[in-house]
């Protein structure tokens, strides 16, 4: 049986691929399963030190398979009870990995395949991209946290159309208002992407991973509380390898080598 997700290590960096390309990438079972895997697989992995999301085929995600769900008499009664287990695992390990995630969006995201491409730390995003907000067009909300990705990067008036309206905008609009990080021609965007994150990994990714921490409580404290964050994640970082090797590095004034710890 052919793998929904495809797993590849190299150089640092966990390329996962979503590998059901004849439907455009489409979230079932098997792929949910296997991504959560392979995230945990990454995560676990300690000369892992960054990782790359991306789609095989014309398209990045096209969201939940519904045509499989209501052929196997499952209809969508249970999507909150799937979204716990199939979904949200996924989402919550990509945005609390100490290890920095890029997400390169070639084709269609939409629906959960669009949550999926916003749980990324860096979003980039070939010129025929898309990202719809699938839901409303079938009576559902959005989720696989959409409702809180969309507000936090493109402000709750952007936000509200996108879900309410449902309509496709293209990558350049996307990055335009805050969706994206970057845009690339089509055929440059799979070795952009693995240039970025092979950068990342010889980076030091152990600070990266306080980053991705400290922000992920931002939204959620007040001044006070959000400077206290940054002075206890400041002082573990002062004390890595990574920083002393960055300061030494600096002084000396040489190339540092981080080591990601």
């Amino acid at each position: 049986m052919t793998a929904s997700v495809l797993y590849q290590s190299s150089a640092g960096v966990a390329t996962l691929t979503l590998n059901r390309p004849d439907v455009l990438n489409a979230m079932n079972a098997d792929l949910m399963r296997e991504l959560r895997e392979g995230v945990d697989r990454a995560a676990a992995d300690a000369e892992v030190r960054a990782v790359l999301i991306t789609g095989a085929g014309r398209g990045f995600c096209a969201g939940a398979d519904l045509a499989a769900r209501q052929a196997g008499g499952n209809g969508l009664q249970d999507s909150g009870q799937m979204l716990r287990e199939r979904y949200h695992p996924v989402i919550l390990a990509l945005r609390q990995m100490p290890k920095p995630v890029i997400t390169a969006v070639n084709g269609v995201a939409a629906g959960a395949g669009m949550s999926l491409a916003l749980a990324g730390d860096v979003v980039l995003a070939g010129r025929s991209a898309s990202f719809l907000q699938a839901f409303s067009k079938i009576g559902l909300i959005p989720d696989a946290g959409s409702t809180y990705f969309l507000p936090r990067y493109a402000g709750e008036m952007r936000a509200r159309a996108l879900a309410i309206l449902a309509e496709k905008i293209d990558a350049e609009e996307a990055h335009r208002i805050g969706l994206v990080w970057k845009v690339h021609d089509d055929a440059a965007l799979q070795d952009e992407a693995g240039k970025l994150a092979q950068h990342l990994a010889t980076m030091p990714t152990a600070a990266y991973g306080m980053i991705k921490e400290a922000l992920n409580q931002s939204f959620g404290n007040d001044l006070a509380a959000q400077l206290e964050i940054e002075a206890t994640l400041q002082s573990r970082a002062s004390r890595s390898e990574d920083c002393k090797e960055g300061v030494a590095a600096f002084v000396e004034k040489r190339k540092p080598q981080f080591k990601g710890r």
